[in-house]
């Protein structure tokens, strides 16, 4: 059996569609199942066992033997939540939670960690585990998911195989739900649609004109190939980027949309809101070596490639990965 846990979320979600694909159908699921908005995620995969997040621990007791596999991919994401107490009991204490599990259960283990956790990107965006401690989170939810790299990289007691992920800018099917934390493609797709023009931030810095702001933007099928990757390597653990490796702009991303719809480019700017310009990323870039150094070699989809598969296959048809 393999476990996935915030599986009825936008990441997790794919990955057990992409685990199906593969012929492993003894998936785990785990989430809080109460949100009617995620249903459609999950229908009609083929999963053996609903577990709440809740019970997850007492359900690991009892099962351990049979599990394979743990994919710890669930998280409170909101970066704009300030409360701190939240990120603590979800993010960091629910997290060093499984680790524990992994550990006395002798269960290998994937978790989601974060781009975020590199804060304004001023000492760059290297997944160099001796920089961990030093970064500076510019949000809570990006100081949790730090607390807990930093962590795991001080235990003793380690599960046999692990690794954490540091999710740059994820885009893809299966983010419906999402609403304001949905990739900025999904709202461009929406007010394209609704509008025929796409509004984005002004720049507020002299180095980059508008629309320049550049983002690595990685497609959720890319993602999901790593976790299964891993899955199999089961070797070299650490903390690894998980980005396309390529920096592009909002105005690529915007014309790539326009693009796989068909339409006409119409794009207007407005301010940055005053609440996000003084910790607002103009520039992130994963270094992709170190995962590339333990024999992952399969190519990332180009943001072009990605925009026209998740804007024509899915948006566009209202489906689901």
């Amino acid at each position: 059996m393999i476990v996935v846990t915030g599986a009825a979320g936008f990441i997790a979600s794919c990955l057990v569609s992409r685990l199906n694909a593969a012929n492993f159908n003894d998936i785990v699921v785990v989430d809080n199942f109460s949100v009617a908005k995620k249903e459609n995620n999950l229908k009609g995969k083929r999963i053996k066992e609903f577990v709440d997040r809740d019970n997850l621990f007492d359900w690991l007791d009892e099962n351990y033997e049979e599990v394979e596999f743990i994919f710890h991919l669930g998280a409170r994401t909101d970066t704009t939540e300030f409360n701190k107490e939240i990120f603590d009991l979800l993010n960091l204490n629910y997290s060093k939670k499984v680790w524990n599990a992994c550990c006395e259960y002798q269960i290998p283990l994937v978790y989601a960690s974060s781009a975020a956790t590199y804060g304004a990107g001023v000492m760059g965006y290297d997944d160099n585990e001796d920089m961990i401690p030093m970064l500076k989170p510019l949000n809570p939810y990006g100081e949790s998911k730090n607390d807990f790299d930093i962590w795991a990289l001080e235990q003793t007691a380690k599960p046999f195989f692990w690794a954490g992920l540091k999710f740059f800018n994820v885009y893809g099917p299966n983010e419906y739900h999402k609403g304001k934390m949905a990739s900025v493609i999904f709202h461009a797709f929406k007010q394209i649609r609704d509008k025929g023009s796409l509004t984005l931030f002004r720049s507020h810095n002299p180095e980059y004109a508008d629309g320049e702001q550049m983002r690595d933007f990685v497609y959720v099928k890319d993602v999901v190939e790593v976790c299964y990757y891993l899955m199999h390597h089961r070797k070299n653990s650490g903390i690894y980027n998980l980005g396309s490796g390529k920096a592009r702009t909002f105005m690529a991303l915007a014309l790539s949309t326009f693009d796989a719809m068909g339409v006409k480019p119409e794009i207007d700017f407005i301010d940055t809101p005053e609440t996000i310009r003084d910790t607002y990323q103009y520039f992130t870039e994963a270094n992709m070596s170190k995962l590339r150094s333990i024999g992952y070699d399969k190519p990332f989809y180009t943001l072009e490639e990605g925009v026209k598969d998740y804007v024509q296959r899915y948006l566009m048809e209202e489906k689901y990965y």
